[in-house]
């Protein structure tokens, strides 16, 4: 039986990105080895997109009060976007300090 499911961010600066996901979003994490950290993420979700292309992925974190995580983020240093409502959601990009984006959303949907 599937029990769970392993995401890897790929990042030109990897270790300030799992400092930023050990210090900031304070995720908690074991480190198996040499470094190599294993974060434990909250409750998750799944869903196919239609695409012209295969092998894209994105990962997004979700919250329940948006304004309030991106205060709690400014007050830590970390960049966001302006949000945007989408359909589906409340949405900003917080900036990584290895170069990428994450998005964090407050869903208008139903969760599973």
């Amino acid at each position: 039986m599937i029990n769970g499911a392993h995401v890897i961010i790929y990042s030109k600066d990897a270790e300030a990105d799992k400092a930023f996901f050990r210090n900031v979003l304070k995720f908690g994490h074991v480190d198996v080895g040499r470094g190599w950290l294993i974060f434990k993420l909250p409750a998750s979700e799944c869903a196919v997109h239609p695409s012209d292309e295969n092998g894209l992925h994105e990962f997004y974190l979700m919250c329940d009060d948006l304004d309030m995580e991106m205060a709690a983020l400014k007050k830590a240093g970390v960049a966001c976007e302006p949000p945007s409502t989408q359909p589906w959601g409340i949405l900003t990009r917080i900036a990584l300090p290895g170069g990428g984006q994450l998005g964090l959303y407050q869903p208008r949907h139903a969760r599973p």
